[in-house]
């Protein structure tokens, strides 16, 4: 199959396909955040056949630890960023390295970082909609809608959307971010266990109703005091589940996406052609 990706990829009609790894983050309160990202920056340095990695929502800094965060918060030149920037160079791969706590001028917030295959932060994006007492009080709000190329042998293949954990309840944005040519939705959270049927359900719904591919990596594991609900998810554009975590442990889901399967689910059922709200029809 790789060998015939490769020969695909060099032809004139290349075909779009991804091999995706999603590596879903377990974790306590007895790992320290350094322990911890020197555990997973080893993890991802291992995913040399993937073109595109992705991981949770602060995996590092801990998605409830709200009362640390202030202390564990780093700007966007520190040592998380620095090392998940060597774990992309070793895989040679696109890295969404989930979210964590970025210090800047003017505040605090919860941000996504991309790091391309040579190293270089490619994109970042602060998330819009912040989650309970903890981040509202704690975390200034993205303004900034965010999209990123996906890159295949020095073309791009794709363009996917970033959005962060609680954002998938809002399907606003997805739509934006649609209008924006995205055919791929990359969701990383630390979503609990309490709401995780939610979880699964708002994914398929985003894929359905945007006719995208939405890749959703939650945390598992038990911090904080709250339990997390795992169940990291790939969704194909007709709502189908293609992958799905099913361990409350680390598990990587290993996927090879079919980006042509998008075009092709659009092309055969037009529902975005026949959106009547949102292109300026209605004031």
């Amino acid at each position: 199959m790789h060998e015939t990706w490769l020969e695909a990829l060099a032809g004139g009609g290349a075909a779009r396909r991804l091999r995706l790894r999603v590596v879903q983050v377990a974790y306590g309160d007895e790992e320290t955040p350094e322990q911890r990202v020197q555990r997973v920056a080893g993890l991802v340095a291992q995913q040399r056949d993937a073109d595109l990695v992705v991981l949770p929502e602060l995996w590092a800094h801990g998605g409830f630890a709200s009362d640390r965060w202030t202390q564990r918060a780093e700007p966007l030149d520190g040592p998380f960023v620095g090392i998940m920037r060597e774990a992309a160079r070793a895989a040679g791969a696109t890295v969404h390295a989930g979210s964590f706590i970025e210090r800047g001028a003017g505040g605090m917030w919860n941000t996504s970082v991309v790091v391309g295959p040579a190293g270089a932060v490619l994109s970042t994006y602060r998330k819009i909609h912040r989650f309970g007492e903890g981040e509202r009080s704690l975390l200034e709000a993205g303004t900034q809608i965010v999209t990123v190329p996906l890159r295949l042998a020095g073309r791009q293949v794709a363009t996917a959307g970033l959005a962060t954990c609680y954002d998938l309840r809002f399907p606003e944005l997805f739509r934006r971010l649609v209008d924006r040519s995205c055919e791929v939705l990359l969701i990383p959270a630390a979503w609990p266990a309490a709401r995780v049927q939610h979880w699964q359900v708002l994914g398929q719904a985003r894929a359905i109703e945007n006719q995208c591919v939405v890749v959703q990596v939650n945390t598992a594991g038990t911090h904080s005091g709250v339990a997390m609900g795992g169940r990291s998810q790939v969704v194909g554009p007709t709502g189908d589940v293609l992958a799905r975590a099913m361990d409350d442990g680390d598990e990587v889901l290993s996927v090879e996406l079919d980006l042509d399967a998008v075009s092709r689910q659009r092309a055969d059922f037009r529902v975005l052609d026949d959106r009547r709200l949102g292109r300026g029809q209605y004031a």
